[in-house]
């Protein structure tokens, strides 16, 4: 089944393949709206954290003008990895959406669960293998093409 906000998560998932970067693409929503959509930087940035999470959660931040999140979803095409889990956290995002799983750094369930974790100060639902399909297949292009 096709997710509108999943499907742009994937068009962001492609400007990253075109610019070299891994193909991952977030986008997160407050009250039906798309508040901030980006992708992968790493590469284009030289910096780390440019995750597609991160900088969809630092423009959301930017434009609601509050670092609590708590009324808004992210949806992201790659399973999140340990430091975007944190920052989902700190973030209070309230529902995370994720297409492909992460085998080799997932930290929703893969490689560790972080955000099932009851220990921490918030938990978001999480809904895992939205459009799974194309997420897995964008990946696997690249990394092919690569090889």
């Amino acid at each position: 089944m096709t997710n509108p906000y999943m499907a742009i998560a994937i068009e962001e998932a492609r400007k990253a393949a075109e610019k070299g970067e891994v193909p991952v693409g977030a986008v997160i929503v407050k009250d039906k709206l798309i508040i901030s959509r980006t992708h992968n930087l790493r590469e284009t940035t030289g910096s780390a954290t440019a995750h597609a999470e991160i900088l969809a959660i630092n423009e959301a931040c930017r434009i609601l003008g509050r670092w609590r999140l708590d009324d808004c979803d992210l949806y992201v095409t790659l399973e999140p990895c340990p430091m975007c889990a944190g920052a989902i956290i700190n973030a209070r995002i309230r529902r995370l959406y994720f297409g492909a799983s992460d085998p080799k750094a997932g930290a929703v369930g893969s490689v560790v669960d972080l955000l099932r974790m009851r220990a921490f100060n918030h938990t978001p639902e999480i809904y895992e293998g939205i459009m799974e399909s194309p997420c897995k297949e964008l990946l696997t292009e690249f990394f092919r093409a690569r090889r």
